[in-house]
């Protein structure tokens, strides 16, 4: 169990560290056991808590329980509704709620900013503040985030861990700005803005009231956004990893050759998912032809040029986007065909779609030989 703990620590610094949100200090809640006993020994000595075994609960004042939420105004709580409070548990350990109050007094934390499902522990707290003689923080409770029904989170709408956004290919900077947007305008009807302009820009007054809608698509145009937006060379470091998992390059891979990969596809990508779906062809040498494709754009009439073609494309040196579509086009108008005509069936052959970046671009990053061998195979 102690074990489990630790990966579970570690999973989330790891995990906020990746996001770009770093910390100033840093305390283990099991760490300062001692001191939560110390205090409740206080609260024991002075009658306001009692002891049932090893337990120490806290006797709730009969009184009104207010205070001023930053986002939701004035809230009330009558005590009477609320049963005496444990502060230590019998196996020696501290309740979440008073480990909280005293951890944020000592701490000197001026404000508490959480989801509105806690809004029930704050009179709870609030009564350990007033018993313990510490000046309480000001509360923030900020709307939960819903899927796109207005429901709970589920995996399937995105309530995941962040390792697993970064294991499916989202940039970090990406998934702040959106968690950011959920619950915060920035203003002018902004939708791209860094964790370094929000901090500047931020207040809690423009915190949203209701609850915000995850949407997986939104999250997937924004990461599109930073894609565009990144160095190409930095995203060669970002899906190198990815394609060493899938066996598509060794550790020695060809930098240049991926960079070409990775310029080619940059605008045309959301997330990693996609541009593996789409640049397999360039790693795989058995790739499928959706049968419609085959049936309407490799049928024997379209692909007759395919060999003349082949031929021609065989002289392009070098092997570039220009050298490949001046021999292209000059193979179509020999055969008195239009480009249109033998565009379409050429992708549908070298990339197995029908849809995709240019096709000498394409062909000069899939190179000679197998541009070559996929028109021949095409042609028979």
């Amino acid at each position: 169990m102690e074990r489990s703990k630790e990966e579970y620590l570690e999973e989330i610094l790891k995990s906020m560290t990746w996001l770009g949100l770093e910390w100033d200090e840093f305390y283990k809640q099991s760490d300062r056991f001692e001191l939560y006993r110390q205090y409740a020994q206080k609260l024991l000595d002075e009658g306001k808590a009692y002891a049932d075994g090893p337990a120490v609960i806290l006797k709730m004042p009969q009184m009104q329980l207010k205070f001023f939420d930053l986002i939701r105004g004035e809230v009330e709580f009558d005590s009477e509704t609320i049963k005496d409070q444990v502060l230590i548990k019998s196996d020696g350990s501290p309740t979440y709620s008073f480990a909280c109050v005293v951890d944020d007094a000592l701490m000197e934390i001026s404000h508490v900013i959480r989801g509105e499902d806690h809004i029930s522990n704050t009179p709870k707290q609030l009564a350990i503040y007033q018993a313990l003689g510490f000046k309480p923080p000001k509360f923030a409770h900020v709307p939960l985030i819903m899927d796109e029904e207005g429901g709970r989170m589920s995996k399937r709408s995105g309530a995941t861990a962040v390792s697993d956004y970064r294991k499916n290919g989202f940039l970090p900077e990406a998934l702040v700005n959106y968690l950011m947007l959920l619950g915060w305008s920035p203003g002018d009807n902004q939708e791209i803005v860094s964790l370094q302009a929000a901090v500047k820009k931020f207040s809690i007054k423009k915190v949203n009231k209701s609850a915000a809608a995850f949407s997986m698509s939104k999250l997937k145009w924004l990461n599109a956004e930073y894609l565009k937006k990144t160095p190409a060379e930095d995203l060669v470091d970002f899906v190198a990893p990815f394609l060493k998992e899938k066996g598509w390059i060794s550790e020695d891979y060809d930098r240049n050759r991926i960079l070409n990969i990775v310029e080619l596809y940059q605008n045309r990508m959301a997330d990693i998912e996609e541009f593996l779906q789409r640049t397999a062809y360039l790693f795989q040498e058995d790739f499928e032809v959706p049968q419609d494709l085959r049936e309407r754009l490799l049928s024997q009439q379209q692909t007759r040029c395919f060999e003349d073609l082949a031929k021609a494309l065989e002289t392009a040196e070098p092997f570039s986007k220009e050298k490949t579509e001046a021999a292209f086009r000059c193979c179509v108008e020999e055969k008195g065909l239009k480009m249109s005509e033998v565009v379409h069936p050429v992708r549908v052959a070298l990339t197995g779609s029908d849809v995709g970046p240019g096709l000498f671009e394409t062909m000069a990053v899939l190179g000679k030989q197998k541009t070559l061998q996929r028109i021949q195979l095409a042609s028979f």
